[in-house]
């Protein structure tokens, strides 16, 4: 472990940070800074992270130009080395201060020097002050009657840096450095003391956040707001920004009790992440069997934490879930309670899990002592629903997995969004859109499976379909999965009315094909009105009589639509899965797909950006066929032990990969030639060659010059 310093003593923005060893204490600022390389069981020879931490022990923590010089430096650091970046926040938020020199001395004009309760006009120095501290304020001039000199005070400047707006300016800046930071790498905030103003701001730009049990984030102090107020409303931070408020608003991520469980947490998070950006994911040789099957079968409803991670029943025998025993740890707990969230592995390889509560929660809004007729109110949210709030939470997921590069798992069991004028006006569609748009840029594997029981209709399963990202969406459901665009009941209302309820009747009741057969013969015959009314008054009878079993028909016939079998048959699933075998089935395409798109990545890297991931999976296959002497057998490709074993030795590919690399190069020159200004040529020419011509081995020069000779 090295501490990060700045590399000279006046610590100015723009200031390098260097790496030493001293002893603890020693910092002149509020804020310090460790270069971390940590040994754990996934990465034993050690993983580098960055830690930044406020000290309380200097003024509170508070952030003023130096501490925010500094902060700004540590966050571009971790960008830069792509390393995870950890915040130890504790803060009073930025830092205030006075003119200590100018307070020291300040004299006071007042309106009667006899009777100081009638008022003052103005603060002055004297002419011996002003002359000792003239470059702390701004003053001007006043003579008396009696030949006194005074220097009225117009604005305090102070010779210290850091006693106000500039330290406002310097939070705007730490605010834009560790936002992008979250954008550019890993960041995970641990608020394990008071998080004040831009401590607060800090916390949710890093999105990742743990919070101590005891230790509230807020923006002001319970005080202040008090006196803005005019009474005594809130009696203490607590109130304000506890747990029971941020680990129910989306803030907050996970709460613990202190800071070793904080510590813990932190590792266990970093446990699922990549040592760095772009690097392997953290696989581990699994304990729980990625083959054994799937022993927890819901009941009545799916229970989607029992099917991650399985339960115990009621006689304390082991029902196993869909991912690994105890690996899953739930995030955003608290908040929009209709969505489950967490990371979990599945044969020790690390993922991302979105899930469906089944059940009715209740969303508890607080009241604020602030507002006198404002009170508690308890919201029921139905199961299997999309609400504005847990809509947002499933987008924010999304958004965190991606960027923290794990592979995802959806276990989709939504019958819709909530559609109401509240959830419209409190942005359900906004929420939606934003799940449409983070799948459509997700850039890792991912899989849609609806699970046993499970059902997924109308704009929850457009908003998840494989459609909007097919290079890296696979969907797939359970033998007893339902999909539609509306529910049976919904689907009879308007495609089997009364009226074709009546005719199916008169098709295939064989009472009712009689009497209408009579009546039609009745009416040939010229038979008397009251006959034929009899007639027709027993068939009216006869459909009111059977009007619920043909309903229920109906809706059978509604749900033949629904099955997982016409999903497949209609190509929106890539096949049935059986609940049983869900964990080894999916275990399989999640190792391929992560070895593939671990080859796909050093393809692209070797072409350039501009290569599809698409197009970069096809040379892999086309490479991988020709290899086998089998160009063009699908059945080949999807051999996974053989592509396992071909990609696990690089010779087999590098020749292609260093033709890729050249190709790019000859790419480069041919842009270079074809440029219209003449000036800029032989610069970018000469640049060029001095930036790749190191790069290049002898066998790459010569296939690229080859290229170029006409």
């Amino acid at each position: 472990m090295k501490e990060l310093i700045f590399a000279d003593s006046d610590g100015a923005w723009g200031t390098p940070l260097i790496s030493v060893e001293r002893p603890p204490g020693i910092n002149d600022i509020g804020i310090v800074a460790w270069n971390m390389k940590l040994s754990t069981p996934e990465f034993p020879s050690g993983r580098e992270i960055i830690v930044v931490a406020n000290d309380v022990t200097f003024k509170a923590g508070s952030f003023g130009p130096r501490e925010d010089a500094f902060f700004d430096a540590v966050s571009n650091l971790a960008c830069e080395r792509k390393l995870p970046l950890i915040y130890l926040a504790a803060t009073a938020g930025a830092r205030l201060g006075v003119a200590e020199e100018v307070k020291a001395c300040f004299h006071v004009g007042w309106s009667d020097d006899e009777s100081p309760e009638r008022g003052f006009h103005y603060i002055y120095l004297t002419e011996q002050d002003y002359s000792r501290l003239s470059s702390s304020v701004i003053a001007h001039e006043l003579k008396l009657e009696n030949g006194e000199t005074r220097w009225v005070v117009d604005t305090i400047v102070g010779k210290e840096d850091g006693l106000g707006c500039e330290n406002l300016h310097g939070s705007g800046a730490i605010a834009s450095a560790y936002s992008k930071a979250y954008k550019e790498t890993f960041t995970l905030t641990f608020v394990t003391g008071r998080a004040v103003g831009i401590g607060a701001y800090l916390a949710r730009l890093g999105m990742r956040c743990i919070q101590r049990l005891d230790q509230p984030i807020i923006l002001t102090g319970f005080s202040a707001l008090n006196k803005l107020l005019g009474r005594e409303v809130y009696s203490s931070h607590m109130q304000l920004g506890g747990p029971k408020i941020m680990a129910t608003n989306g803030v907050v991520h996970q709460t613990v009790s202190d800071d070793l469980e904080g510590v813990s947490a932190i590792l266990k998070w970093l446990s699922y992440v990549p040592p760095y950006v772009g690097g392997p994911l953290p696989i581990m040789k699994p304990l729980d069997p990625p083959e054994r099957p799937v022993t927890y079968f819901p009941e009545n409803s799916c229970d989607a934490r029992a099917a991650i991670c399985g339960i115990q029943d009621g006689e304390g025998n082991w029902l196993g879930g869909m991912f690994d025993r105890e690996s899953f740890v739930e995030t955003l707990e608290g908040w929009a309670k209709t969505v489950i969230t967490g990371r979990a592995k599945l044969g020790g390889i690390p993922v991302g899990v979105i899930a469906v509560e089944t059940q009715t929660v209740m969303q508890v809004i607080p009241a604020d002592p602030g507002q006198l007729d404002s009170a508690e109110r308890v919201v029921p949210q139905a199961g299997q629903v999309w609400f504005p709030d847990s809509a947002t939470k499933t987008a924010q997921a999304l958004l965190d997995f991606n960027r923290e590069e794990l592979p995802l798992f959806i276990l989709a069991n939504w019958r819709g969004f909530s559609g109401g004028q509240r959830d419209l006006f409190e942005g359900i569609l906004q929420a939606g859109s934003t799940i449409v748009e983070n799948l459509r840029t997700y850039k890792q594997p991912a899989f849609v499976y609806i699970p046993m029981g499970g059902e997924l209709r109308g704009g929850a399963w457009v908003v998840v379909d494989s459609k909007i990202n097919p290079d890296h969406i696979e969907m797939y459901a359970e033998r007893t999965a339902k999909g539609n665009v509306l529910e049976p009941e919904g689907l009879v209302e308007i495609k089997f009315r009364p009226k074709e309820l009546e005719d199916c009747m008169l098709r295939l009741d064989p009472e009712l094909i009689g009497l209408n057969a009579r009546l039609k013969e009745m009416k040939k015959q010229n038979a008397s009105n009251s006959e034929m009314e009899t007639i027709r008054r027993t068939i009216t009878v006869r459909m009111k009589h059977l009007m619920p079993i043909y309903t229920q028909v109906a809706t059978r016939f509604a749900e033949l639509h629904d099955t997982s079998a016409r999903m497949a048959a209609k190509g929106v699933i890539g096949k049935v899965v059986d609940w049983e075998e869900s964990r080894a089935f999916f275990y399989g395409r999640l190792r391929r797909r992560v070895a593939e798109d671990a080859l796909a990545k050093e393809v692209k890297e070797a072409a350039g950006e501009q290569l599809s991931h698409k197009s970069a999976l096809e040379s892999i296959k086309k490479w991988y066929l020709a290899s086998k002497g089998s160009e063009g057998d699908s059945d080949k490709w999807n051999e996974d032990e053989s592509f396992f074993a071909w990609k696990d030795d690089p010779k087999n590919y590098e020749n292609y990969l260093e033709e890729l690399k050249a190709e790019r190069v000859s790419k480069w020159f041919s842009h270079l030639a074809e440029s219209s200004d003449v000036k800029a040529l032989p610069n970018g020419l000469s640049l060029l060659l001095n930036k790749v011509i190191f790069l290049l081995t002898f066998q790459q020069l010569c296939f690229l010059f080859l290229r170029l000779m006409p």
